[in-house]
C-alpha cells in the first residue's frame, strides 16, 4: 500500500529501489554458559583480531576526502577495541561466569551503556553509538559473517542511524540511497553523504514502522520525501527529477571552465578546502582560487607516531607545487580529544572534548611539536604562495604568541639557507563566539580570517551537531548566527582584512543569496560542490541582495529567515 513518510532531506539525489530494513543496534542473545573457557576465550579473542584487521583494512584503503571524515570514526572504534574497560570486562565475564561471548557482550555493553546514560555531558552520552558499532563488529565477527553493513546494488538502506564508516562501504557496494529515522542534516554522515553524492534522509521517524524488507521506495534527498510503494504518478515524478538532475549534471560541467561572477559583474572568489592530493587536483581542474583550508590532522589521525618535519614538508610542498602558483592556505594542528589520536598528544578522557586542548590550545602547550609544522611549513613556502590559518583562536594572546613564534621560525629557516617566501600571512579561524564578540580589538594583527561555521554555530547556540536531538536547534538559520556573521564580515571588510566562511554552510548552494547579502565575498569549500556554488553565484544580483539584508537581520526566527531565502529565489 502506497504511503508517504516526510523526513528531512540531508543530501541531495532521488533513487529508486528495494528496501533493506537493519534494526536499531541492540544485541538481543539469550543468556548461554560454556564448559569450555579457555576455547571460549580463544573464539572471542580472534573475533576481536578479525575486526582490528578488517577495520585496518578499511582504513588504508581510504583516500581523499573519505580519509578525514571516514578514519577518524575508525581510528575511534579502533582505540575502543583497545579499551581495557571492554576487553577485561569480557574476559571475566567469560571466566567466573562461564557465559559464551555472545552473552558477554551482551552484559558488558549493558555494563557500559549505563555508565554512559548516567553522564551529564551530552556528547559523552552519545559515544554509546560507538560501543555499539565495535560490539556489533565483534558479535558478526564470532560467526563469521559481515558485521551488518553488507548491502546489494539497487537497495535502499533503512535504519535508525548510520555511521560515517558505514557510507563509503554501502555506497562501494551499491546501495542507492539511506533512510534514518534519527540523525540530522549537519551532522558527520550527512556532511560525507553529500561529499559522495549518496541520497539520504534523515529523521523519518516513522520509517522502522513502516518499511518492511523488499518494499520499493522513492527517496527524494532534497525534499526529505520517502515513499513507499510507489504509485504511476510517483514512479513518473522520479523519472522527472532523474532527467532533470541529468540535465543538471551537464549544466554543472559546463561551468568549470565559467567566472564565479554575479549577475550584475561581481566576482566572487571560490577558495577550495582540500585533505589530499586528489582534492588539490579537483580543486585546480574547477578553477578554484586557491586552497583555502588544507587540513593537517590526517598527517597525524591513524598513527602511532608523530610526522617529522621532512613528512610534514614534502606533504606540503607537494600541496603548494599542485596549485601551480595559486595560494594555499595550511590550517596548524587542529586536533582535540573529540578526534581519535594514537600519538599521545592529546589528553584522554577529558570531560568535554569539544571545549578541551584542541586547536591553538594544543599547539601553544606543545611547543616542539608546533616548532617543527611551523619549520616544514615555512620551507615549503619557498615552493609558491602559502598562507598560515590558525584554529580555534579565543584571544589576542594566542594570535600574538602565533605570530612571534612564526616569525622565529622563519628566521631560523632562513638562516638554515633555505629558501623562504618574502612574506607569509598569518590569518585566523573564527569559530568561537569569543573571538568574533572580540574582534574589533585585535583584527589589526590578522592578515585574513577564515570564519569556520560549523563550531561556531555549535559554539554560539550551546548545541552539538551530532546530537539527534538537537537536530532542530543546531542551525545556521538563528538569527543571532546572521547578526554575528554580519559584524564579523563587516568588520573585516572595515579593516581592509580579506574574510571566507569555510564552514558547511559555503558548500550549500542555498545559503549563497544569504552570504551574499551579509557581504561575503569569499566562499571556502569542498570540491565537490564548488560548481553548484559557482551556478548560485552567478544567478545572483548581488545589488539586489545587499539592498534586502536589512530585512534579513530583522528575522526573528528561523521561519523568517527561510521565507527570505525563497523569496531570494534560491530555497
Amino acid at each position: 500500500m502506497r504511503r508517504v513518510l516526510p523526513g528531512h532531506g540531508a543530501s541531495r539525489g532521488t533513487a529508486l529501489g528495494r528496501a533493506r530494513v537493519r534494526v536499531p543496534h541492540v544485541l538481543e542473545v539469550a543468556e548461554e554458559r560454556i564448559d569450555d573457557v579457555n576455547a571460549e576465550l580463544d573464539r572471542l579473542h580472534e573475533a576481536i583480531r578479525i575486526v582490528r584487521s578488517d577495520m585496518h583494512g578499511l582504513r588504508e584503503r581510504l583516500h581523499g576526502a573519505l580519509a578525514q571524515e571516514v578514519g577518524e570514526f575508525l581510528d575511534l572504534h579502533a582505540l575502543l577495541l583497545d579499551d581495557p574497560e571492554l576487553l577485561h570486562g569480557l574476559d571475566d565475564l567469560i571466566r567466573t561466569g562461564r557465559y559464551s561471548a555472545d552473552y558477554a557482550l551482551r552484559l558488558q555493553r549493558n555494563r557500559i551503556a549505563a555508565v554512559f546514560d548516567g553522564m551529564d555531558d551530552a556528547y559523552l552520552r552519545s559515544r554509546i553509538d560507538d560501543i555499539d558499532q565495535v560490539i556489533g563488529r565483534i558479535h558478526a565477527a564470532l560467526h563469521r559473517r559481515g558485521a551488518d553493513l553488507q548491502g546489494v546494488a539497487g537497495e535502499i538502506l533503512v535504519t535508525d542511524n548510520v555511521a560515517p564508516a558505514e557510507l563509503a562501504q554501502l555506497q562501494g557496494q551499491g546501495v542507492m540511497a539511506v533512510v534514518t529515522t534519527g540523525g540530522s542534516a549537519l551532522s558527520h554522515s550527512a556532511i560525507l553523504a553529500r561529499s559522495l553524492h549518496l541520497p539520504l534522509v534523515v529523521g523519518a521517524t516513522l520509517a522502522l514502522q513502516k518499511i518492511n524488507d523488499g518494499d520499493v521506495l522513492a527517496v527524494d534527498g532534497g525534499s526529505g520525501s520517502v515513499v513507499v510503494e510507489p504509485d504511476a504518478s510517483d514512479l513518473r515524478a522520479h523519472r522527472s527529477r532523474v532527467r532533470e538532475q541529468a540535465r543538471e549534471r551537464k549544466q554543472l560541467k559546463r561551468l568549470r571552465r565559467e567566472p564565479s561572477r554575479t549577475l550584475d559583474g561581481v566576482d566572487i572568489r571560490l577558495w577550495a578546502n582540500a585533505e589530499s592530493r586528489e582534492d588539490v587536483a579537483e580543486a585546480h581542474a574547477l578553477g578554484a582560487a586557491g586552497v583555502g583550508l588544507y587540513r593537517t590532522e590526517f598527517l597525524f589521525l591513524g598513527s602511532s607516531e608523530l610526522p617529522d618535519e621532512d613528512a610534514q614538508f614534502h606533504a606540503y610542498r607537494d600541496l603548494v607545487l599542485g596549485m601551480t602558483g595559486r595560494t594555499v592556505t595550511i590550517r596548524t594542528l587542529d586536533l582535540g580529544a573529540d578526534k581519535a589520536d594514537r600519538t599521545g598528544l592529546t589528553l584522554d578522557y577529558e570531560p568535554n572534548p569539544a571545549l578541551g586542548l584542541r586547536g591553538v590550545r594544543l599547539s601553544l602547550a606543545r611547543e616542539a611539536l608546533f616548532d617543527t609544522q611551523m619549520r616544514a611549513i615555512v620551507r615549503a613556502s619557498g615552493y609558491g604562495p602559502v598562507r598560515v590559518l590558525v584554529p580555534m583562536l579565543s584571544s589576542r594572546e594566542e594570535f600574538v604568541a602565533v605570530r612571534a613564534r612564526l616569525q622565529r621560525v622563519v628566521d631560523e629557516v632562513r638562516e638554515a639557507g633555505f629558501e623562504v617566501a618574502d612574506a607569509i600571512p598569518l590569518g585566523a579561524m573564527i569559530e568561537v563566539p569569543a573571538a568574533a564578540i572580540a574582534l574589533p580589538g585585535f583584527i589589526r594583527e590578522l592578515d585574513f580570517l577564515s570564519i569556520g561555521t560549523n563550531d561556531l554555530v555549535q559554539y554560539l547556540l550551546a548545541a552539538d551537531r551530532n546530537n539527534d536531538a538537537l537536530g532542530e536547534l543546531y542551525t545556521p538559520l538563528h538569527p543571532a548566527v546572521l547578526r554575528l556573521l554580519r559584524d564579523v564580515i563587516r568588520i573585516a571588510r572595515l579593516r581592509g582584512k580579506p574574510v571566507a566562511v569555510c564552514g558547511e554552510m559555503a558548500g550549500d548552494a542555498t545559503f549563497v543569496p544569504l552570504l551574499l547579502a551579509l557581504g561575503l565575498e569569499e566562499f571556502s569549500l569542498h570540491p565537490a560542490t564548488l560548481l553548484e556554488v559557482r551556478r548560485a553565484i552567478r544567478d545572483c544580483d548581488l545589488g539586489g541582495l545587499r539592498a534586502r539584508a536589512g530585512a534579513l537581520l530583522r528575522a526573528r526566527d528561523r521561519a523568517s529567515i527561510e521565507q527570505w531565502l525563497r523569496q531570494a529565489g534560491i530555497a
